[in-house]
């Protein structure tokens, strides 16, 4: 859909605009032009004959066809709402009517990247804002060439403006415009070839390749639509055709990739734009905002792609306004911060300067109070000023701002893809505290992150952020700015060893106790079953394993006492008291078969076993059956085999039941570990969150210093300046401190009172002087203390005669400060007075 603004002298333009557009373009085109409100308007009937389209005047609720053209009825503003025209009664007086802006502002909100416009001859500037409306949503502008309009005024505040994507002659913006629409070149462009049928891909990404070498700055992830519109109009000014043939000229030209880095940052502003919004703000949300920080009087907001200012400082308006709503002792500040990408726009923000256009967005209370008028415009006042920290920024790779109140990023994240607009929003919301409010642009809105933020006013885009999604996510989804690495794997911890000791001690220590209680033979064990002692002759029951050596207890011992040996080692470890097993029988290397009882004891003294445990093995001597028993020996056998059985299956259930505590006793472990291991996600989550605090931190810090550097800078020069000044006038000048100390001085000053550099700070009254003026330092003084003026006629030694004048040194905010004393040779006019008395 095309809106076409005119006025004054607008006819002919439109008459070449519509006789070049082809019959069957498939858009809808909707003319206003400024008309006389009293006759009636001739003008369907004057288009309809340049176009086959179909020329209506517009009617309330018309319904829009493509192909069509509709005009705007006298003394009405024209309107889009959804796909139907709109027609109301003018809110201005005549005069000061903008319907131009009216009709461009509809079509930015009713068809967003779909809209264009289209500003012809006419005086004013009506239009320009619209403009910048339908840019800021993606949509096409387009602007006739000032020099072929018959009143320029309205098309050169677009361009100035820098919101016209085309610039062209009425009949050659049609094919400028079609040629948008479709991706191909405009036919005074050389070469036929499409840039899509010509791997434009591969040569955007060849261009956006070398910005980010150039610059830093990533733009891949911006709309490839709005890229390349931003690249054609730099290769319409060299007259390029393709991407191609552009990278490589951009290839040997670096300071095309300057310019280029420049075109692609949209700096589309305007203050209070959306005006309901603002009102909605200075109403409610501030206010609310205030009430919900009964301990915390200190505010923070930030303003991402601020441009060149106008949004940060619309909102130190309205908050200044919503303070003075509140009591005397409220105690609130507020500390802006406001960010962009271009360099030249941060560096137009802090001058605070701005043209008189600035009229039809602010009102006249607000540019009386908030602004100082001069020649050239409008000066931001320093109390607004100072609310404001200007940084240059970019809020995809630099840290964000955190601990914040309110976030405004209006119209940014349309010129992102969605895999950037799906970082930002949880970014915004990281940096948001509990309760805080974001505010996006019209045509833009949370997405998915419904869990992240609950719509305030969702007509206006104000957004609330929610705490409970900060803590119930495992993982912050910050993804801006390099998180912290994570540990690949954790640290190995080396088994616990007993402590250190030498062999011929743990030797004397082990037989000291064997001697005590035991004779047989017998092995000592650590926790893990790693054999370190053995006494006596264990060959019976132990045998090295096949295989690399290894001197672990459970892999040497015999088949049948393995497992009875296990399972008392584990049970020994609970009691102070040794464990007997008794009768087990192990079959020895011969095949005969050893019938053996096993002591098993955890040692606690002396200290150097304490830990370990000791298995003594007992050999029983088999018995020998008389003649008389020979009649039980089957019986006793079987009793035996019952015995060996039972004790069989005794083992197995204690095994089961080993089993089954082992089972608790490791989910129990696996519990705890689970708890551990969310307790240090955890803390890996603060501690990346201190790390970015501190990374936001040096952010804001690195912010004031760039802020105070730029002041530094300014006052550099102005002292240059003056210093400059003050010399140029060939007057000798001496600044004088409240205790009349030397506090400047001019060289023409230093040939008459002998002072150096050196002699700044000393008093006025420890220098010497070649005037013959005793006086000049209780003159001087008398001058601070009763702010009248002194001026007297006094001879030099050299025969010269000045005009010494001492006047009080008044500052900008009216404090007397010093005083300031003049010395203006008149020695001429003295010597013509002299004649003049001879002559007479």
């Amino acid at each position: 859909m095309v809106g076409i603004g005119a006025s004054a002298g607008g006819l002919a333009p439109l008459e070449d605009f519509l006789a070049r557009i082809p019959p069957h373009s498939h858009m809808a085109y909707v003319v206003v032009q400024h008309l006389d409100p009293t006759h009636k308007a001739l003008l369907p009937e004057l288009l309809q004959r340049v176009t086959p389209m179909s020329v209506q005047e517009a009617t309330q609720g018309m319904s829009i066809e493509p192909d069509c053209v509709y005009v705007i009825p006298p003394n009405t503003e024209l309107s889009v709402v959804g796909g139907l025209l709109n027609i109301a009664k003018p809110m201005e007086p005549r005069g000061m009517r903008l319907p131009i802006n009216v009709l461009f502002s509809s079509l930015a909100s009713a068809r967003g990247e779909e809209a264009i416009g289209v500003i012809l001859s006419g005086m004013g500037s009506d239009g320009t804002l619209g403009l910048q409306a339908i840019k800021a949503v993606g949509g096409l502008t387009a602007v006739q060439q000032p020099d072929t309009a018959q009143f320029n005024a309205m098309p050169q505040s677009a361009i100035t403006s820098n919101c016209a994507d085309i610039v062209a002659s009425p009949g050659d913006l049609p094919a400028r415009i079609l040629a948008r629409l479709t991706n191909a070149p405009a036919p005074s462009n050389v070469g036929g070839k499409s840039e899509r049928s010509e791997s434009g891909s591969e040569h955007l990404q060849h261009i956006l390749r070398l910005l980010q070498q150039r610059t830093r700055h990533d733009f891949s992830l911006y709309k490839t639509s709005t890229l390349h519109r931003r690249m054609e109009r730099r290769m319409a000014i060299h007259e390029i055709a393709t991407l191609s043939h552009y990278a490589d000229f951009l290839q040997r030209n670096p300071d095309e990739i300057d310019l280029l880095f420049k075109e692609v940052l949209i700096g589309v502003t305007s203050f209070f734009r959306d005006a309901p919004v603002w009102e909605y703000m200075a109403d409610i949300t501030l206010p609310e905002l205030l009430e919900r920080q009964p301990g915390e009087s200190h505010l923070r907001a930030w303003v991402v792609g601020c441009s060149t200012g106008e949004e940060a400082y619309s909102l130190a308006m309205i908050f200044t306004e919503a303070l003075e709503k509140l009591p005397p002792s409220h105690g609130f500040t507020l500390q802006i911060f406001a960010s962009d990408l271009s360099p030249d726009a941060i560096a137009t923000a802090r001058r605070g300067h701005y043209p008189a256009g600035i009229s039809s967005s602010v009102s006249a209370e607000r540019l009386a109070r908030f602004f100082s008028a001069d020649d050239n415009g409008y000066q931001i006042n320093s109390d607004i000023r100072d609310l404001v920290l200007f940084a240059q920024q970019d809020v995809v790779l630099d840290p964000p701002f955190t601990r914040l109140d309110l976030i405004s990023c209006r119209n940014l994240l349309i010129y992102f893809d969605q895999s950037l607009q799906r970082k930002l929003i949880p970014l915004f919301h990281y940096s948001l505290r509990a309760g805080g409010v974001l505010l996006l642009g019209s045509s833009e809105t949370v997405g998915r992150y419904t869990q992240l933020f609950e719509p305030l006013q969702s007509k206006l885009r104000l957004y609330v952020s929610q705490d409970n999604a900060r803590s119930g996510n495992a993982r912050l989804p910050v993804k801006s700015f390099p998180p912290l690495s994570r540990i690949a794997k954790e640290l190995p911890v080396p088994p616990s060893a007993p402590p250190p000791q030498t062999d011929d001690n743990l030797q004397t220590a082990a037989n000291r106790v064997l001697l005590q209680v035991y004779s047989p033979a017998a092995v000592v064990v650590n926790d893990e079953g790693d054999i370190v002692f053995i006494s006596g002759r264990t060959g019976k029951y132990l045998e090295p394993a096949a295989g690399k050596a290894n001197w672990n207890f459970h892999a040497m011992v015999r088949e049948a006492l393995r497992t009875p040996i296990a399972t008392a080692l584990r049970k020994c470890a609970n009691q102070n008291e040794p464990l007997q097993l008794q009768g087990i029988q192990v079959q020895l290397p011969g095949g005969a078969i050893q019938s053996v009882d096993i002591t098993v004891q955890a040692l606690r003294d002396p200290s150097t076993l304490r830990g370990m445990k000791m298995i003594v093995f007992r050999d029983v001597a088999p018995s020998h059956a008389s003649p008389a028993n020979k009649g039980n020996s089957e019986a006793t056998t079987q009793q035996a085999h019952a015995a060996e059985l039972q004790q069989r299956q005794d083992e197995i259930q204690t095994l089961r039941e080993e089993n089954r505590t082992s089972q608790e006793k490791l989910q129990s472990a696996n519990e705890e570990l689970q708890s551990t291991n969310e307790e240090l996600q955890s803390t890996n989550e603060e501690l990346t969150t201190s790390k970015e605090e501190m990374q936001s931190m040096n952010e804001e810090l690195q912010t004031i210093n760039a802020e105070m550097q730029t002041k530094l800078d300014s006052l550099f020069l102005a002292q240059s300046d003056m210093k400059n000044l003050l010399n140029s006038i060939e007057i000798a000048i001496l600044f004088l401190d409240q205790n009349l100390n030397v506090r400047r001085y001019t060289d023409r000053a230093s040939k008459i009172i002998n002072i150096r550099e050196s002699d700044v700070g000393r008093p006025l009254s420890d220098l010497t002087n070649s005037l013959q003026y005793p006086d000049l330092s209780n003159d001087a003084l008398t001058t601070l203390s009763t702010l009248v003026f002194s001026e007297k006629q006094i001879l030099a030694t050299d025969g010269r005669w000045f005009t010494v004048r001492i006047m009080p040194y008044r500052r900008l905010d009216n404090v007397i400060d010093g005083v300031v004393i003049t010395f203006l040779d008149i020695t001429a006019t003295k010597k013509l007075e002299h004649n003049l008395r001879k002559d007479l």
